[in-house]
């Protein structure tokens, strides 16, 4: 009897077991697929060949081939100014003229004193010839005609000084003085600019070096004419390079016969540095950007460990080339022809499921309008 008791606990129990087992085994996998995530939505794009030349892009500021800071190169007060603002002059203009009076006044006396110099030293010239004075008196006479005519010289150039003129042929600034100021040595008066060829200035890489030489033409974009590009010429390469940035200095000289363009403007400068080339190309929104490497999700299909298929994505790392628009290159990590995630890669992981949905697709081009900068 208790053996058939025992018997019965016993199988009572084991249902028991099995049953539990069986249910939490339910619960568990309810809860997984109530837990699913579901496919994350996607926009997407191909990456793709494109025939791109290699460029070095840099940023770079237009200076004057020619241009100062006119200034005085004596005291005085400003009596004239000839020059209107933004004016051109011819070297030799005048552009300015300080107050001479005084030094007028000086010079009128000192040529008094070289005329009758000269008198007496003819004079003693004569004399001399008559052995009525003694070659010394005759030298004396001479040496002091001589004092005479430098001290005229010295009051001239002191006036000329004082009357400014165009070293250069130029387009004249805005001036800094009015009349009847005076004028310290040195002061600045006005700018003037030589606008016909203007030097553009700019650093590039020293890995760029051997395929930039002087001759070579550059492309230079500014942000005051948008759409339009203007042609230099490379026409000096620094012999040194920079220690601390390792980039080299260059100058093109640049064509402006309008006087569009005008110093210290800021530019960008595109350098072609070869011939076409096939690159992988991406659109830039698809890079993951990231202090342990740059990546990029392909879309391809993929099993779960259950071996069901689905559509997911798969991490790849990149080493990215350059750019054009709104692509860059790639010369590791994607094949042409391989499908990558544009948008929302921050929020991906490797192995998610994703549908892609490109009824709102993304704009990437090249060359977009306007360019990007």
């Amino acid at each position: 009897m208790l053996k058939k008791l025992l018997l019965s606990v016993g199988g009572f129990t084991l249902i028991v077991l099995v049953l539990g087992a069986t249910k939490a085994s339910q619960v568990k996998t309810a809860m997984a697929v109530s837990h699913a995530q579901p496919p994350t939505s996607v926009t997407t794009k191909k990456a793709q060949l494109m025939g791109w030349r290699p460029t070095a892009s840099a940023i770079g500021t237009l200076s004057p081939i020619k241009g100062i800071t006119v200034s005085a190169d004596a005291d005085g007060v400003l009596v004239a100014f000839p020059q209107d603002n933004g004016a051109f002059v011819q070297e030799g203009d005048i552009i300015a003229r300080l107050d001479t009076s005084v030094e007028e006044a000086q010079l009128a006396a000192a040529q008094a004193r070289r005329d009758l110099a000269t008198l007496q030293r003819d004079r003693a010239t004569d004399l001399l010839s008559k052995n009525t004075i003694s070659q010394s008196d005759a030298d004396t006479a001479t040496a002091q005609l001589l004092q005479a005519e430098a001290e005229v010289a010295a009051l001239q150039a002191q006036i000329a000084k004082k009357t400014v003129r165009a070293p250069f042929s130029g387009r004249l600034g805005i001036r800094h003085v009015n009349l009847g100021q005076f004028i310290g040595r040195g002061a600045p008066l006005v700018s003037l600019q030589k606008l016909d060829e203007l030097f553009v200035d700019f650093s590039v890489p020293q890995r760029v070096l051997p395929r930039l030489e002087p001759g070579r033409e550059v492309t230079v974009l500014v942000d005051a004419f948008p759409g339009r590009e203007f042609t230099a010429e490379v026409t000096a390469i620094n012999v040194v390079v920079d220690d601390q940035t390792r980039n080299i200095a260059v100058q093109a000289t640049l064509e402006n016969p309008q006087d569009e363009l005008r110093p210290g403007m800021f530019v960008q400068i595109k350098a072609a540095l070869g011939e076409e080339e096939e690159i992988v190309a991406i659109p830039a929104t698809s890079v993951h950007y990231a202090s342990y490497g740059n990546s990029v999700f392909i879309v391809e299909n993929m099993k779960d460990a259950e071996g069901k298929e689905y559509l997911g994505v798969r991490q790849s790392f990149v080493t990215l080339g350059a750019t054009r628009g709104d692509y860059v290159g790639v010369t590791s990590g994607v094949k042409a022809g391989e499908v990558v995630v544009t948008s929302g890669v921050f929020k991906l992981r490797n192995a998610q499921a994703v549908q892609i949905n490109n009824d709102i697709e993304l704009p990437s081009s090249p060359t977009p309008e306007p360019a990007n900068t």
